[in-house]
């Protein structure tokens, strides 16, 4: 079977897709992963096949923002950008990946598209193709707000290129869901045709820090990211203020928004590193502080982790009361984003016995999820 792969040009939304695209690989199928230039090597460190297609995020913001300019938290409450976000995700993007993606279809015939649920193109352009098509969830979906905006304006392309029924996420097809049922939307759940997928994670190969394997494990480990878009310098600042008070160590993911340089001179307790392979360093953790995107979220999840999340943006304010209503966790915004309040929570979150014992739970649960291979099997079944 031949199967064409797409997702947008960003870690957060790629990663989510690689297990299952290698296993479809790994079990004789012919895969190529259609993504943005940005990614390319990325996917090809994961042995597949790549073909050009789509805009990267920043490139996708810049034409509607303008040259260097992204929304931020500290900008303005949530709903303040979700035009920009409608604008970006409903026409931008849709538009640029249905122009890419349809004379790859033509070229490569495949029998079935895997559409990531955050890129609308990728579902547009299979059906006008007349190609089986299925989403893949790259975590919780989330109702009202963003996905409206979004709805909004995708609603006015897709009606422009003769595409009907537009309905999100999952325009009415099957969705591979690796968010665990018991965190997931209750409407989604309800209504879609779900494929459950254990999250396993993925990660570019690398080394971890020195002095994490085989490190003095009577002192708790904290990692720190805000993930790979919407890194805040001063966020970062104050988390650091307030982790390296406690009495472990922190690792800083700093990401490519934040300048190491730039955070001064750093507690002893304190490392910061550009990169780092999050899948391997989870098992590794006692507590994670981020920033609520889906892959750390739901690596946090599969880890059996408790989670303090500092959302900035997109999809994290949803993930980040989802943490809470799965009582694995605590969520700080606007004014509660200062040293004395991370402090004092990340200090609870490490020795709170019901928080611990929930994420333990939440844990077995994403064990007990088919795994890649297995779902793998499944996909000619959708292929019509």
């Amino acid at each position: 079977m031949r199967l064409i792969f797409t997702s947008l040009v960003s870690h957060g939304h790629l990663y989510p897709l690689l297990p299952l695209a290698a296993a479809a690989r790994d079990a004789g199928h012919e895969v190529v992963f259609a993504t943005g230039d940005d990614m390319l090597t990325v996917v090809e460190k994961a042995g597949l096949a790549v073909e050009s297609a789509g805009l990267g995020m920043h490139e996708a913001m810049a034409s509607v923002l303008g040259p260097g300019v992204r929304p931020n938290a500290s900008d303005g409450p949530p709903e303040s950008f979700y035009p920009v976000i409608g604008q970006v995700f409903g026409n931008v993007l849709p538009r640029r990946f249905v122009a890419d993606l349809t004379p790859l279809l033509e070229r490569f015939r495949p029998d079935l598209v895997v559409y990531e649920s955050g890129n609308a193109g990728g579902a547009i352009a299979a059906r006008l193709a007349g190609v089986p098509a299925i989403g893949h969830g790259f975590g919780r979906f989330s109702p009202g707000g963003i996905t409206d905006a979004i709805h909004g304006r995708l609603a006015e392309f897709a009606a422009e290129v003769g595409f009907e029924g537009v309905y999100l996420p999952s325009f009415g097809d099957p969705v591979v869901d690796i968010c665990p049922e018991s965190v997931q939307e209750p409407d989604f759940v309800a209504e879609a045709n779900r494929i459950p997928l254990r999250p396993v994670g993925w990660a570019e190969p690398g080394d971890l820090p020195a002095g994490v394997v085989g490190r003095d494990k009577s002192r708790p480990l904290i990692y720190l990211t805000l993930g790979t878009a919407f890194g805040d310098e001063d966020v970062v600042k104050r988390a650091i203020g307030g982790l390296a008070r406690l009495d472990g160590d922190v690792i800083l993911a700093a990401g490519p928004t934040v300048d190491p340089a730039a955070l001064g001179e750093l507690p002893g307790n304190v490392r910061v590193e550009v990169w780092v392979p999050q899948v391997d360093l989870l098992p590794h953790v006692d507590l994670v502080v981020h920033h609520g995107g889906s892959g750390t979220t739901l690596g946090a999840f599969g880890a059996g982790l408790p989670q303090l999340v500092l959302p900035q943006g997109a999809d994290q304010f949803t993930n980040a009361e989802a943490v809470v209503t799965a009582g694995v966790g605590r969520r700080l915004t606007g004014a509660d984003v200062v040293e004395d309040v991370i402090f004092e929570q990340a200090r609870k979150l490490l020795t709170d016995e019901t928080v611990l014992g929930a994420a333990r739970k939440l844990a077995d649960e994403v064990a007990a999820m088919p795994s890649p291979a297995e779902v793998a099997q499944r996909l000619p079944e959708f292929a019509g």
